[in-house]
């Protein structure tokens, strides 16, 4: 007699564990909600820099809730508390998690204490994007710089966090630089851990 395993019936959805499930979205999906979202908040907007606020206000959404999400499933719910591991967390797990793999590098800044960077040769948001000339420097990763706030302000590392575009020698496409200025507080706080 060949026996079925039962499948386990949950009274509730608060009950059913929060399962890895399938961690892949197709990444034609991916493009067409993206650019819908660029699309929609252009028609909203007077100018280029509103543009990337609004994309960086929609990618501080997703970066709170993946911080959730990953703590969770990965931290057994519990944060980093220092600079270097929360910095290591976004390079490596969050970056995998969005991603598919870990940024290209994390860099400390040479002119400031407080600034660091990620760098990716090629963004996943700035791939299939083409500017307008009359859009000048208008760049997609702001929505990549609104995830990183959301995930260090909701761990408690309140920072400015930018994109910029980086020309490298060679290549015909910039890289995209995902600038991390701390506030001094979280400075204070490091130097108080030792």
């Amino acid at each position: 007699m060949i026996s079925v395993g039962k499948i386990k019936q949950y009274a509730n959805v608060l009950e059913k564990p929060v399962s890895r499930g399938r961690q892949e979205v197709s990444l034609s999906a991916f493009a067409f909600l993206f650019s819908e979202l660029v699309q929609y908040n252009q028609t909203q907007v007077d100018n280029i820099a509103e543009l990337e606020r609004r994309l960086e206000d929609a990618g501080y959404a997703v970066g709170a809730r993946v911080l959730e999400l990953l703590c969770h499933r990965e931290k057994g719910n519990r944060r980093e508390t220092r600079l270097l591991g929360i910095l290591s967390f976004v390079h490596s797990t969050v970056w995998k998690v969005l991603f598919g793999k870990v940024a290209d590098s994390l860099e400390k800044g040479t002119e400031h204490e407080d600034e660091y960077m990620i760098s990716e040769k090629e963004l996943l948001v700035n791939r299939f994007i083409s500017i307008p000339k009359d859009m000048g420097a208008f760049n997609c990763g702001a929505f990549v710089a609104g995830i990183v706030k959301g995930v260090l302000d909701n761990a408690g590392f309140p920072a400015v966090v930018t994109a910029h575009f980086v020309p490298m020698e060679g290549q015909q496409r910039p890289r995209t630089t995902i600038l991390i200025k701390f506030a001094e507080e979280v400075l204070r706080r490091e130097a108080r851990l030792g």
